[in-house]
C-alpha cells in the first residue's frame, strides 16, 4: 500500500495491479498526481490514516519521511513493514529510490528496466548547444528554482533555469516584475485553460510580456511532469527535448 503519490507512480509500473492494495488519494488529484486519472481510477485509494491502513493489513506500507510520529508508532506497534521515502532533489537520488522500492516489492528486474529508460531519456535529451534561458511554471506564480530535481533536468536538457538566475532556490513565488524586466526565452507552462488563479496569472504574464514586446516561446509542460521523479523523469526529459526543438533552439 502506498501513501505517497511518487511511490504510486513507481508501483503502477513495477508490479501488477493486483499486488497494489491502495494508492495515495493524491493520485486522484490532477494537481498532485504523476499518473493519469485513467490509471489512478483503477485502484482503491487511501487517505493516509493509521486506522484504514491497519484495517487492511498490507504486507508493505510505503509512506514519506513527513509521516507523523504517532502514525509511525501505530505502524510499528502493529508490526507493519514500512518504507519511508525522503525527498529526491536530484536524478541520482530519485534513481536510488527506484532501486529501493523495486527491492522492497521484489521487482528488481522491473526496477532496472525503469532505470534504463530514465538513463536513455536523459542521454537522448542532452545537447552541446548553448543553454537556453527558461522558466518552468508549476502553477499560478509558482516556479521551480535552483537546487531541485526539475532544475537539474532542465540543465541536462539544455536549458538554464531562469528562476535560479533571478536568485530563487527551490520552489517559490516569482513576481511578474522579474519576468517582464528580464524575460526568459522559453516558458514551460502547465495546461491552464480554465478560469482559475493559475490561468489568470498566466494571462497577466502574457499581457505584460506582449506590452513589453518580449519574444518568449510558450510551451506546454503538463502538471503531472513536475510532481515526482522516478519514471516521470524519462517523460519529463523527453518533453524538454521536444520543447527545445519546437523553440528552434
Amino acid at each position: 500500500m502506498s501513501l505517497n503519490p511518487c511511490a504510486d507512480a513507481m508501483l503502477v509500473e513495477l508490479i501488477p495491479p493486483d499486488r497494489i492494495a491502495a494508492i495515495s488519494h493524491y493520485s486522484r488529484d490532477p494537481g498532485a498526481s504523476s499518473i493519469s486519472m485513467e490509471v489512478a481510477r483503477r485502484f482503491a485509494v487511501n487517505h493516509g490514516t493509521a486506522e484504514e491502513i491497519l484495517a487492511l493489513r498490507p504486507d508493505l506500507v510505503i509512506a514519506d519521511s513527513f509521516t507523523s510520529p504517532s502514525t509511525r508508532e501505530a505502524f510499528a506497534r502493529a508490526g507493519l513493514k514500512t518504507l519511508y521515502l525522503g525527498w529526491a532533489s536530484t536524478i541520482d537520488q530519485s534513481k536510488a529510490q527506484v532501486r529501493e522500492i523495486a527491492a522492497a516489492v521484489d521487482a528488481v528486474p522491473a526496477g532496472e528496466a525503469m532505470l534504463s529508460r530514465i538513463d536513455k531519456a536523459v542521454t537522448d535529451a542532452q545537447t552541446d548547444r548553448p543553454l537556453v534561458p527558461a522558466l518552468l511554471w508549476i502553477g499560478g506564480n509558482t516556479v521551480s528554482g535552483g537546487g531541485t530535481l526539475l532544475d537539474e533536468m532542465m540543465v541536462k536538457a539544455g536549458f538554464s533555469d531562469h528562476a535560479a538566475h533571478y536568485g530563487l532556490q527551490n520552489t517559490g513565488y516569482l513576481p511578474i516584475e522579474h519576468v517582464v524586466v528580464d524575460p526568459p526565452r522559453v516558458m514551460l507552462v502547465p495546461d491552464q485553460s480554465g478560469r482559475d488563479a493559475g490561468s489568470r496569472a498566466a494571462q497577466m504574464r502574457g499581457w505584460a510580456l506582449a506590452r513589453a514586446r518580449a519574444k518568449v516561446h510558450h510551451a506546454r509542460f503538463e502538471r503531472s511532469l513536475v510532481n515526482c521523479g522516478g519514471p516521470v523523469i524519462a517523460k519529463a526529459m523527453t518533453r524538454l527535448a521536444e520543447v527545445r526543438r519546437e523553440a528552434g533552439e
